[in-house]
């Protein structure tokens, strides 16, 4: 539960700052405003999305690629503004006709890369389902529905093999080596791996976003404190956010969120009680744990 109010709480702090500069002042409650004009609270398409793969696993069973992508096309088309380069492009070209698959390479290729970080915001319900080291595979899997490049598919298992290893009572230090272990890809196991020897840029680029979120989350004494310090970097702030946020409540636990937080935050209800019918689920062993 922890995990997700977390998740979505850092995406609706973060929401306000989006794409700004570093703020000159401390921001240390939920605001109004932004690029999209948003209420004290509002969740984004970082949480709908992350929401869809929780929705999806439980309704499934498993990690089920065609009905997370048919609930990621709903959220889509609700909020189209709301969402990335990436994921924009592939869900327009989906809605002409396109095939999924041929779709990704597509916008890979058109693009010139598709290493941004929509598939890593999504992608934490999988480690709150899945034990590691099965997260690390299912983890890529959902990630290339809609972003081919394997970059942004291996940040997102990195982010999700730390907080499946959290939420079964792991350390910290402990979850991050695991996840070290098992990444296979260089560029990522060079930062993520080496995340002392990197400066700050909270981007969309999924490396240095899961670095933002990750320094961040590592270097905090409190759940409040690793959201703050995300948030507070200014740029692609609420995808930073909801990364740093997924774990830093997957480490704390929900008790930690302050409930001014939670109070304010929009449909918070809703997502601690889908969070608690997915653990539930996982715990039951109702979701399979092949993927």
């Amino acid at each position: 539960m922890g995990s997700l109010v977390a998740l979505a709480i850092g995406d609706a702090m973060g929401a306000p700052l989006e794409g700004s500069a570093q703020p000159s002042v401390w921001v240390t409650e939920m605001l109004p405003g932004g690029l999209h004009f948003r209420k004290r609270g509002q969740i984004t398409d970082d949480t709908l999305q992350a929401m869809a793969v929780a929705e999806s696993l439980v309704s499934c069973g498993k990690f089920d690629q065609k009905d997370l992508l048919s609930r990621l096309f709903s959220g889509y088309e609700k909020h189209p503004e709301w969402y990335g380069p990436t994921s924009s492009a592939f869900f327009e070209l989906v809605k002409s006709g396109t095939l999924p698959q041929r779709a990704a390479w597509l916008v890979h290729k058109r693009q010139h890369g598709s290493r941004s970080n929509g598939s890593v915001m999504r992608g934490f319900p999988l480690g709150i389902c899945y034990p590691s080291p099965a997260v690390y595979d299912v983890s890529l899997a959902c990630s290339q529905i809609t972003h081919f490049d394997p970059v942004a598919a291996h940040c997102s298992a990195w982010l999700n093999v730390m907080v499946s290893d959290m939420c079964r009572g792991v350390s910290r230090s402990t979850a991050y080596r695991h996840a070290r272990s098992l990444c296979t890809h260089d560029e990522v196991h060079a930062v993520l791996g080496n995340y002392e020897n990197y400066g700050l840029n909270p981007s969309l680029d999924a490396v240095l976003c899961s670095h933002a979120a990750l320094v961040s989350f590592m270097h905090a004494r409190t759940l409040e404190g690793a959201i703050l310090s995300a948030i507070n970097l200014g740029g692609d702030a609420d995808t930073v956010g909801a990364c740093c946020g997924a774990l830093a409540g997957a480490y704390w636990g929900i008790d930690a969120v302050p409930e001014r937080w939670k109070k304010e935050l929009e449909g918070c209800e809703d997502i601690r009680n889908l969070a608690e019918i997915l653990w539930h689920c996982a715990e039951k062993r109702v979701i399979v744990n092949d993927p």
